[in-house]
């Protein structure tokens, strides 16, 4: 299989905006975590809730360490094979354009964890307002 420098090259983009997301995901669960702390300062009543916040907002940081990790090893894996390809060394830049897709369907399989539990932390929310009703 031969691929031309344009392959990897088209990928830049994607791998680019992808890793803006997360970092936007990244901003907007620190934000939270640092809201969470003062509320959980200032308030007995709700601790329980946000222990189980607490929780799933570690689970979240988790994932999204794995995201952008895993989606800059693609970006490598994407400039290593350009390389290869530059170097006239075909079967190297099939080999790593491969790790390159690899690495960037685990960030996407670790983005649709993420939003699950993110949507679990939402129910607990939506949850506890019911129960003040």
């Amino acid at each position: 299989m031969d691929i031309s420098i344009n392959t990897p090259a088209l990928l830049f983009p994607a791998i680019t905006l992808l890793m803006l997301a997360y970092t936007n995901r990244f901003l907007a669960l620190a934000t939270l975590i640092r809201n969470l702390h003062t509320k959980y300062k200032q308030i007995q009543e709700e601790r329980d809730i946000i222990r189980e916040q607490i929780k799933n907002l570690k689970q979240r940081l988790n994932l999204i360490r794995y995201m952008q990790s895993s989606s800059i090893i693609s970006f490598l894996f994407c400039v290593l094979s350009m390389l290869f390809i530059y170097f006239q060394h075909s079967n190297w830049a099939v080999v790593s354009f491969g790790a390159s897709l690899f690495a960037l369907l685990l960030s996407l399989s670790l983005s649709l964890r993420e939003i699950s539990i993110s949507t679990r932390a939402l129910e607990i929310e939506l949850k506890n307002m019911e129960e003040l009703n």
